[in-house]
């Protein structure tokens, strides 16, 4: 009788799977051997830190200034608005009394030059602030205690989003980035008083023999020291390049890049730019100069 030799166990393989139990032969099960690989994910090194810090740094840099742009971009559109709402005012106010309302009034003739209520405060009306309108008494100075809350009054439509102010107020006064053409003294040097904002005087379209297109009415004139809308000062000749003028004066001047929004006697706004011929400039502040102009 020959003894049936015992089955051998199963020899490993090398298929690197794990050790596991299979079926052999005759029913037995034999072990099987895998190996394993077992990997690490790659550090996150510094340097390539500093790479994506870069990356991101160059986006911003890039995306930064169109963020900016778009936003004055927004802001400037809101200023247009503005003075489209003035040229409106201005408008009716015409249509109600055959004229513009003058640019300043004197209620107190013992105060020299005191010239007081703004052509600004006149309109109210005409800008949906009726009931703003009805608290000033235009027989009592300006700067009256009487006058006072009113005048503390911010009238929107009067302030530029692109000025930087920390208060809308100046004296306790309700602020304007707004003033009115009064002349101008780039050519004319003894200072006529040749535009449509002048004292004491009411003109309209009939005096306007240059054209109503060709001639400013408003302008912006932002952060000027006495800039209140109530106030008679908010009216100015021009004298220097845009966005030139010392802080002291009254001018043109924005803090629009590049130059600054203007309502013309049409109604049309537009925008100046710094680089505009200074004679261009003054022909469009006079209201009767005869000049012959191009369009901005």
């Amino acid at each position: 009788m020959v003894d049936r030799l015992p089955m051998p166990l199963c020899s490993p393989t090398n298929d690197a799977r794990p050790a596991s139990a299979v079926f052999c032969r005759q029913g037995r099960f034999c072990l099987q051997s895998r190996q394993v690989a077992v990997t690490h994910p790659a550090a996150f090194t510094l340097v390539e830190l500093l790479v994506v810090i870069a990356i991101i740094g160059v986006l911003v840099a890039l995306l930064l200034p169109a963020v900016q742009a778009a936003r004055e971009a927004m802001r400037r559109a809101s200023c247009q608005n503005n003075l489209h709402q003035v040229g409106l005012a201005l408008h009716n106010y015409h249509s109600a009394f055959n004229n513009f309302p003058p640019g300043a009034i004197e209620v107190r003739p013992e105060v020299s030059g005191g010239k007081q209520f703004a052509w600004s405060a006149f309109v109210l009306p005409y800008m949906e602030q009726s009931a703003l309108a009805e608290q000033i008494d235009f027989n009592l100075p300006f700067d009256d205690p009487a006058n006072a809350e009113a005048a503390g009054e911010v009238v929107p439509a009067y302030v530029c989003p692109s000025t930087p102010r920390s208060e809308p107020r100046i004296d306790e006064m309700g602020v304007t980035d707004y003033g009115g053409i009064f002349g101008e003294r780039i050519v004319s040097t003894n200072n006529p008083p040749r535009g449509m904002m002048i004292h004491d005087r009411a003109l309209g379209f009939r005096d306007m023999l240059d054209g109503s297109s060709h001639t400013i009415v408003v302008a912006e004139d932002a952060e000027f020291p006495d800039g209140q809308w109530i106030n008679g000062r908010n009216l100015f000749d021009q004298a220097f390049p845009i966005n030139k003028a010392p802080a002291f004066e009254n001018d043109m001047r924005s803090f629009h890049p590049g130059g600054v929004m203007v309502l013309l006697g049409d109604g049309a706004t537009r925008f100046v730019v710094e680089q505009i011929d200074l004679e261009v400039l003054a022909a469009y502040c006079t209201r009767n100069g005869h000049e012959q102009v191009t369009e901005f």
